[in-house]
């Protein structure tokens, strides 16, 4: 299985495709394995890269503390290892965290950035939702836990449709059988990463081009995160997709994967 060390941990990965590299970094609780959707359509003009983040899935483990710094010093090491002087990088929810810090702390590594449901800062209202979260994961069964995601990353449009709801239910039963859970302790260091993240004033010294992209129904990271982000960025574009919460990019897939590829392709 591929693994390689970087920055004190062991860090799994997987890859599709062929072509100029494009690291494809997931969100909080999530492996890599979650972009395989995408990396279906991007393979095919790109070398995709698909790590397990530090703290979950096969990658390794500590307790913690993390920070979004440290967790982009993760990727620089990966992109060392794996000879990859440059690529493009895509970051989901907890992923675009580390990649705008990647582009602060290492910026001749990154081309160009795909930031989905970001944020540069916290406000009470996500800290209170990072706080909750730590604290169902630590009293509730698996499957309470991911009702508890659920319900922040769906829109009502999941939720209404009879195949969606079904997905959401049979999502719920396989969390209680998942054979690599993640421990409380890294789910609370990954937690407290994104509450400590704080870039706001820096992004203005990220120079390559951007595409900010956020669900216009988003009650994990409102819209007013991403448009703030867009708005720091010198390069940035803004794309919000109405109606759609912080998994457009499932809810919104048919539109997202080629849309992605183009941009990326051009930049």
């Amino acid at each position: 299985m591929p693994f390689i060390k970087t920055n004190g941990i062991r860090m799994f990965y997987e890859e599709r495709g062929v072509g100029e590299p494009l690291v494809l970094i997931m969100g909080i609780t999530a492996p890599g394995s979650v972009w395989e959707k995408h990396a279906a359509c991007w393979q095919d003009s790109f070398r995709c890269v698909m790590p397990d983040n530090r703290g979950v899935g096969r990658s390794g483990k500590p307790a913690g503390p993390y920070t979004s710094a440290l967790m982009a010093d993760d990727y620089a090491g990966l992109m060392d290892a794996l000879g990859i002087r440059q690529a493009r990088i895509v970051g989901c929810s907890m992923g675009s965290i580390i990649a705008e810090q990647l582009a602060l702390r290492h910026p001749r590594k990154v081309r160009s950035l795909v930031l989905m449901c970001p944020w540069a800062r916290c406000d009470h209202f996500a800290r209170d939702v990072f706080e909750h979260l730590i604290a169902i994961k630590k009293r509730e069964r698996p499957a309470e836990f991911v009702r508890y995601l659920q319900l922040l990353i769906y829109s009502k449009g999941t939720w209404d449709d009879r195949t969606g709801h079904r997905e959401l239910l049979a999502a719920r039963r396989q969390a209680e059988d998942d054979p690599r859970p993640q421990p409380f302790a890294s789910l609370k260091a990954q937690a407290e990463a994104c509450m400590a993240h704080d870039v706001f004033k820096q992004l203005k010294r990220i120079k390559c081009p951007a595409l900010v992209i956020g669900g216009g129904s988003d009650i994990f990271t409102p819209p007013w995160m991403a448009k703030e982000v867009a708005g720091q960025l010198p390069r940035g574009e803004l794309h919000l997709y109405p109606g759609a919460g912080h998994v457009f990019h499932w809810e919104r897939l048919a539109d997202f994967n080629p849309r992605v590829r183009q941009w990326l392709l051009a930049h």
